[in-house]
């Protein structure tokens, strides 16, 4: 494929949680002698916060547009997270503009998995009623993780803060969503991986560049840098935290490797995370999407 940049898109930033709360097997004792790799803007120490992002990416890869992940939304009922609670004027939609893409120009919504804060843009409040943000898009969920929440959401319609009814079943209805399975190929130049862990199916999205490393848009198989050298700290909404690890531990390796650059949904600042080698341990590096340091 011709390398096309990938455009960040932020909803939110920063996203700060206690280290010890986010990570319930996590220390900042564990990471006093790592300062020099996560400074403030992935680690508050003083404060034990972990700091994060919530943001999608967008793409154009094999002739379409795609956007992966869908972020918090607006106008969503939220009441256990204040932060994403009825938001409004987030300039959401402008951003993406400024990027060159307007909502109708986006042909595929890759959803890496259905938590809210990935969905929420998915639909937007139009005369009382919730419609497709992107009309024109094919929305694309992993299978098992379709039918996981699907299922969930029929024995509590509250269940992940009720964002399958206001986020998920509307795109539905509209008949614009599509499963997939890892390994599907769906344009030119990418595909799917399964990240099963966190969230039951969750996939990812790998682009295959001829002039650098692939990216692979992992989701929250990694939330923060921190688990490069912690990949055993899973968080506290992982579903499966032993698989969650498994799999993180696995990318770790792969992209040890040097043939492919992580583009986590919640890594703030650098466009992309590379994975070095540093005294028999994994420690990360913030690169450009050609591996370059930043």
């Amino acid at each position: 494929m011709a390398d096309a940049p990938v455009h960040k898109i932020i909803d939110l930033d920063p996203v700060d949680m206690s280290l010890t709360m986010f990570f319930p097997e996590g220390s900042m004792a564990a990471i006093e002698d790592e300062r020099a790799l996560f400074d403030s803007t992935h680690v508050d120490y003083e404060k034990g916060m972990v700091r994060l992002a919530i943001q999608s990416h967008v793409v154009n890869i094999g002739g379409a547009n795609v956007l992966v992940d869908a972020c918090i939304g607006e106008h969503k009922a939220r009441p256990d997270r204040p932060h994403w609670n009825r938001r409004e004027n987030t300039g959401f939609l402008e951003k993406l503009a400024a990027a060159g893409f307007k909502a109708a120009d986006i042909d595929f919504v890759f959803c890496t998995h259905l938590h809210a804060d990935h969905v929420g843009w998915n639909t937007r409040l139009e005369n009382g009623r919730w419609v497709p943000t992107f009309p024109n898009a094919r929305y694309l969920v992993g299978a098992t993780e379709f039918s996981h929440w699907r299922d969930q959401a029929g024995r509590d319609p509250d269940v992940n803060h009720g964002s399958y009814r206001d986020s998920v079943a509307p795109v539905l209805e509209a008949g614009l969503y599509t499963t997939v399975s890892p390994g599907d190929r769906f344009v030119d130049g990418a595909s799917i991986v399964s990240l099963a862990g966190h969230s039951v199916g969750q996939i990812g999205l790998e682009l295959h560049r001829a002039d650098g490393p692939d990216l692979l848009l992992c989701g929250d198989a990694l939330h923060s840098p921190v688990q490069v050298s912690h990949p055993e700290w899973s968080t506290f909404v992982c579903d499966d935290p032993v698989q969650s690890a498994t799999t993180r531990k696995e990318l770790i390796e792969r992209v040890a490797g040097g043939d492919v650059l992580l583009m986590p949904a919640h890594l703030r600042k650098a466009p992309a995370l590379g994975v070095r080698r540093v005294g028999g341990r994994h420690a990360p590096f913030f690169c450009t999407c050609e591996g370059a340091p930043v």
